[in-house]
């Protein structure tokens, strides 16, 4: 019972230690994963902490459990739209450039440690592929936003190059372990089934999550420990199955994370804590894991091996995997000096010891010590290298905070907070439309009624009941600095109609769902019976997937009105058969009298200027 007492008295401790030091770490502008990494190694055996732990296995066990639920974040925060303009360029970084980066260095460490070729080539794949986490944390958590091509490019490569760091690092150990050759064949197939297995069971895994907890009635507590369930399901099944655990639940988190999911927000928030809560308990044991007392020796080679791979390897192999994407030089450097070494790196290196190569504790203290200078050196200069090169862009505006709200028998409402600033467009005088006005607001820390305030400030908080399609108009009047214009199109409509068009007619071209009733109004008089002739500029009136806008009001009548359609869920104008030809006749006879009057334009042209020779 002493004992059990004693451990988690010291799990506990050092976990507040690492926290508070974090707030250190911020001031400074250290890199996070590396101040946990130094707390691990001061409550070492070798630290003042004096803690004895030597068991890989279980680091190893505690690293895998806590790396798949950082992925799993990786990829819930993981926009799929960035996607489009990075997926090709990241792949290729986490397959051939990985590949690449083991050649270059594995070269590099067999002349400066002396290694044979095959032990070489081991230890440079350990490090061979960039950390998800040091990534993910220090371009996010770090607090700059730089360009979302470059940004996608770096988290989808470091989300998705454990697989083939994974497979050269098993690979090169079987070699190493066993008497006979293996089979490149067999090698490649192995590579081949931990990348589509993992790929599969990830889109598999992340679609039974949305599924199931939009479908399960449970106490709002149990919705996050299941989704955590869930992730480590996903990681351990597609383990035993032959496939890559790590990019399965990468993928289940950009699956999820893409979807609408009940409860979303705290869902975010719980699954924030419980990275932190990962990262600095797999740091924290990695660094106790280490023997410092055994660097000095080996620090000399390290920083040898460690500068060919950030100013050779890296860089080189970079360039020629973006070679064909037309990335700038600028964006270029930029990932490649983002290669940041991480807990992979280091979970990695324990796989010789458990496989009991001969070398492998020296592959461990390089491998942390090589993470130990990416840290140092990358991490540390990550915000001036953005800032130097360009790359850095304004932060996007948006509401401070986001609650979603679970009411009966409603649809899905979140209540935003938004602090204005001074170029907001409601503080320079924009009229606000109903549907956009604030339940409270919030100015030097006291609260005032909504009826009381005739102009917002800068500073003041509002907060107000919204839907989640309505964020990027909230977006744009609350946060945004620029004002809103009478043709901007997401407030007023991509077209402009005239109030006496019947609801029929509109309902013919667009296949909108419609009463009888409905069918024979206006506009006009749709708008008036649905506000209660109480139309304001700016009332909104959705009619399936078309949104009707109030554009113009004078003395009580709606005089223009404004439509907003989504292309990519509204079908086209629909023509009923049986008039499609009297349709295509009327064309044909347009066209014609079209061409019909280019010609008279043209030869009249043409007999004017003989005339005037």
């Amino acid at each position: 019972m002493d004992l059990i007492n004693y451990a988690i008295l010291v799990g506990s401790g050092l976990l507040v230690i690492s926290i508070f030091t974090s707030v250190i770490s911020f001031r400074m502008g250290a890199p996070l994963l590396l101040v946990f990494l130094i707390v691990g190694l001061l409550a070492g055996e070798d630290g003042p902490g004096g803690i004895t732990f030597n068991n890989p296995h279980v680091a190893f066990l505690i690293g895998s459990v806590a790396l798949s639920i950082i992925l799993f974040d990786t990829g819930f925060q993981t926009n799929l739209h960035s996607y489009r303009s990075a997926a090709i360029p990241a792949v290729v970084l986490a397959t051939l450039g990985v590949v690449a980066t083991t050649l270059i260095l594995g070269v590099a460490a067999r002349y400066v440690f002396g290694l044979p070729w095959l032990e070489a080539f081991l230890m440079a794949a350990i490090v061979s592929s960039t950390d998800a986490a040091a990534v993910f944390f220090l371009l996010r958590v770090g607090g700059i936003t730089i360009r979302e091509r470059v940004r996608s490019t770096l988290e989808i490569e470091s989300g998705s190059n454990d697989p083939m760091a994974i497979f050269l690092v098993l690979g090169l150990v079987e070699l190493a372990a066993v008497t006979h050759e293996a089979s490149l064949i067999e090698l490649a197939r192995i590579f081949v089934q931990q990348f589509s297995v993992g790929a599969l069971l990830g889109v598999a895994g992340g679609s039974a999550i949305v599924f199931i907890l939009n479908r399960l009635r449970l106490d709002p507590g149990l919705y996050p420990v299941l989704m955590v369930g869930f992730v480590l399901l996903i990681f351990a099944a597609t383990n035993n199955l032959g496939g890559s655990g790590f990019l399965a639940t990468y993928v289940a988190g950009l699956i999820a994370g893409n979807r609408r999911l009940q409860g979303a927000p705290t869902l975010r928030r719980f699954q924030n804590g419980l990275t932190w809560l990962s990262q600095i308990t797999m740091f924290v044991t990695l660094g106790l894991l280490a023997t410092p007392s055994q660097f000095p020796s080996l620090m000399v080679p390290a920083l040898v091996l460690g500068a060919v791979l950030i100013f050779v390897a890296r860089p080189l192999a970079v360039w020629l995997c973006l070679l064909p994407f037309r990335f700038s030089r600028q964006e270029t450097a930029f990932v490649a000096w983002v290669g940041l070494r991480g807990a992979v790196s280091i979970l990695l290196a324990l796989v010789p010891i458990i496989g009991g190569l001969p070398n492998a504790q020296l592959f461990f203290n390089v491998a942390f010590l090589l993470v130990l200078i990416s840290l140092c050196v990358q991490g540390w200069t990550i915000r001036p290298t953005a800032g130097w090169l360009g790359l850095i862009v304004p932060r996007r505006t948006g509401p401070v905070d986001r609650l979603e709200l679970e009411l009966p028998g409603l649809s899905s409402l979140e209540l935003l907070a938004y602090k204005l600033h001074e170029n907001s467009p409601v503080v320079r005088g924009q009229r606000l439309p109903r549907w956009a006005r604030p339940v409270m607001i919030q100015r030097k820390g006291a609260i005032l009624s909504v009826h009381n305030v005739k102009t917002f400030q800068p500073g003041d908080y509002l907060y107000l009941f919204a839907a989640p399609a309505q964020l990027p108009l909230l977006d744009k009047m609350f946060g945004g600095t620029v004002s809103i214009a009478d043709d901007d199109h997401a407030f007023y409509g991509d077209f402009i109609l005239k109030p006496d068009v019947t609801i029929g007619a509109l309902a013919e071209m667009y296949g909108l769902p419609l009463t009888i009733e409905q069918r024979s109004m206006t506009i006009g008089e749709l708008l008036r019976k649905e506000f209660k002739e109480l139309l304001e500029v700016g009332d909104r009136l959705t009619i399936g997937d078309v949104v009707l806008i109030v554009r113009e009001v004078k003395d009580g009548e709606v005089t223009s009105v404004g439509m907003a359609v989504d292309p990519a869920s509204v079908a086209p104008p629909r023509i009923p058969v049986f008039q499609r030809p009297h349709e295509i006749a009327r064309g044909l006879a347009r066209v014609r009298a079209r061409l019909s009057a280019l010609f008279h334009r043209w030869s009249g042209a043409l007999r004017r200027r003989k005339a005037r020779r």
